[in-house]
């Protein structure tokens, strides 16, 4: 299942997530720091949803409520309420 995203608070302005069941096949965001969102991309390819947004809710950006992981957390918990099979 492929899931858009538009994120909020955030340098990032969209985030593009493929799952497979609960698992996650890929993520792509657009915007932000580039390497550092690589990164994450690449950390949380193959991972468990439910342990990505366990790990990543609530993280900050310096004084912002938010940060592109916290965003990539509430995406994650959107696609798999959409997705009953998750």
């Amino acid at each position: 299942m492929q899931y858009r995203y538009k994120t909020r608070g955030t340098c990032s302005t969209e985030m593009m997530i493929d799952l497979d069941g609960d698992t996650i096949r890929s993520v792509k965001i657009t915007g932000g720091c580039s390497g550092n969102l690589q990164g994450i991309c690449a950390l949380v390819q193959g991972q468990k949803a439910e342990d990505v947004i366990r790990l990543l809710q609530g993280i900050r950006c310096g004084l912002k409520p938010t940060s592109c992981p916290d965003q990539l957390a509430k995406a994650l918990t959107l696609a798999r309420e959409k997705n009953p099979e998750t």
